[in-house]
């Protein structure tokens, strides 16, 4: 029986092209981490995840130090065993966070592992709805400096002249009259019928200041505002969906199962972000995704289409991935060897083995080194 020979981790940190603005931040490089998890067959499976604009180095720790030991010499088919096993071994150093990052990565490194161990795309392991491609959105309309809402709404209506038939952008930074003009710009620019998302990137503080931006923009007919207030802020998501018309998205740095169950038993989303990558993994995301078709709400997870695309495909009650055509704002993409393609609003799913993809070994030493831990180096 083929054991886990190795786990790889590299701390990858990307510059942008340029200087890019949220409701709440700017960036300026974003911080990977990296994992590359080896059976004694010589199959390999890969995860990676989002660590933020500073601290990469956290996550690397965390899998050298915590997490690694937890899993070489172990039977990779046993995923639910080993995820509790980090989870456990992790208790006290975050069960949120950088180290719940860390044993998403890893998680999902497992799955990728014994899809490419059975031969059989990602998708079609975990049991599929969708076989060939997936409905997306695209994602974009950030703040750049001198960029104008008629700039923004050209962009939008660019993803559409793509094929999109869902587009988003950012709001939640100015005025509550400038946000106003730039989602008209935006539902001008793309027409009646393109369902428009807004993402407001905890950008609010209350429920009052959160309508005095609604209330301008619901004539607009947003598909869905997101993360309208600090993640922990469970109690004003779910006054504010009680207050507007428009759906409340939210779950993106939600962690756990348990958050999300709270969230949804007090109706604080009318959709779900749960990335899998942050959440717990890819086995956690599937027990939120579970217990969410429970109360009747749809996952429409965030960033990183490279893992979600395939979740999307095998959940029934997931809508859409939200999908980055460039590499100007998600330039993961650099760091990866093969990359999904779209087709009039859908993505184009792999059907190579596990994820289909692999690290670009090149692009990765620019940015960042491997640390290994192995059987060989634990005796």
């Amino acid at each position: 029986m083929p054991r886990i020979e190795s786990v790889s981790v590299c701390a990858a940190g990307v510059p942008l092209d340029r200087v890019t603005s949220f409701a709440t931040r700017t960036v300026s490089t974003r911080h990977y981490g990296l994992v590359k998890v080896r059976s004694t067959d010589g199959v390999e499976g890969i995860g990676f995840c989002y660590v933020g604009s500073a601290g990469g180095e956290l996550l690397r720790v965390a899998v050298e130090q915590l997490l690694a030991p937890v899993l070489v010499g172990q039977d990779s088919y046993a995923v639910e065993g080993l995820w509790q096993a980090m989870y456990q071994e992790a208790l006290l150093q975050g069960r949120a966070g950088t180290v719940m990052r860390a044993i998403s990565i890893l998680d999902t490194a497992l799955w990728d592992l014994n899809a490419r161990s059975h031969n059989v795309p990602l998708h079609k392991y975990l049991g599929a709805v969708e076989l060939e491609t997936v409905p997306a959105y695209a994602s974009g309309g950030y703040y750049l400096e001198g960029k104008s809402a008629g700039m923004l709404g050209e962009e939008m209506a660019s993803y559409v002249e793509m094929g999109f038939k869902a587009v988003k952008m950012k709001g939640g930074r100015l005025s509550p009259r400038e946000e106003e003009a730039r989602v008209r710009a935006a539902r001008e620019a793309i027409g009646p019928d393109v369902e428009l998302m807004i993402d407001i990137n905890n950008g609010w503080t209350d429920t009052t200041q959160a309508l005095q931006h609604l209330r301008r923009i619901e004539q607009y007919d947003p598909y869905f505002v997101e993360e309208p207030f600090s993640p922990d802020d469970i109690d004003n998501h779910a006054r504010l969906a009680r207050l507007t018309r428009v759906p409340v998205a939210t779950g993106e740095i939600g962690y756990g199962r348990w958050y999300h169950k709270e969230l949804l038993d007090k109706g604080g989303a009318a959709i779900l972000q749960t990335d899998a990558v942050v959440c717990g993994g890819i086995s956690e995301w599937r027990r939120i995704a579970a217990t969410a078709a429970s109360y009747g709400v749809v996952m429409c997870p965030h960033w990183f289409h490279d893992v979600h695309a395939p979740l999307v495909a095998a959940t029934p009650n997931a809508r859409y991935v939200e999908y980055f055509w460039d590499d100007q704002v998600l330039n993961f993409r650099r760091l990866i060897d093969r990359q999904l393609g779209h087709r009039n609003g859908r993505i184009v799913l792999h059907q190579t083995p596990g994820l289909g993809f692999d690290f670009d070994e090149r692009e990765v030493a620019k940015y960042g080194k491997w640390t290994v831990c192995s059987i060989a180096n634990r005796t």
